[in-house]
């Protein structure tokens, strides 16, 4: 397994782990002093607030972002591309993304929108050469 495959497993795994921040916040209160709810997932989410609410967001955006990213380093490696550099710009990507659940959690609205796009320019940065743009 290379390095990009491995950092595919983690971007895949942390919109989980990010949920399960927001949930384990309500470890061991009823469902109706506002624990989790594991018949109603979804309404739970919606009815969370602050760091909680925006670690659902986060989980979201997580698994949003995925299949680009996913796509990135399968055409990367299907065109026989530069594995290092694959390599290190997925590393880069999941530094984002760490830094952007982060940020998202500390509620730094504007420095999350950069974040982003540095996540997203990095996993279009990662197959551009088989597109032959200039990146």
């Amino acid at each position: 397994m290379t390095i990009a495959n491995t950092c595919v497993l983690i971007a895949a795994v942390l919109p989980i782990v990010t949920m399960g921040l927001a949930k384990a916040a309500t470890a061991g209160k009823r469902r109706s002093e506002g624990g989790y709810d594991n018949n109603n997932p979804r309404d739970w989410a919606v009815k969370q607030a602050g760091w909680k609410a925006r670690a659902a967001a986060a989980h979201s955006n997580g698994f949003e972002i995925l299949p680009i990213f996913v796509f990135a380093v399968l055409a990367a490696q299907g065109a026989a591309l530069d594995q290092g550099r694959t390599d290190q710009l997925a590393m880069a990507f999941i530094a984002a993304r760490l830094a952007y659940i982060a940020i998202y959690l500390a509620d730094i609205a504007a420095l999350r929108s950069v974040v982003w796009a540095v996540g997203l320019g990095l996993a279009i940065a990662i197959f551009a050469p088989t597109l032959n743009l200039p990146l």
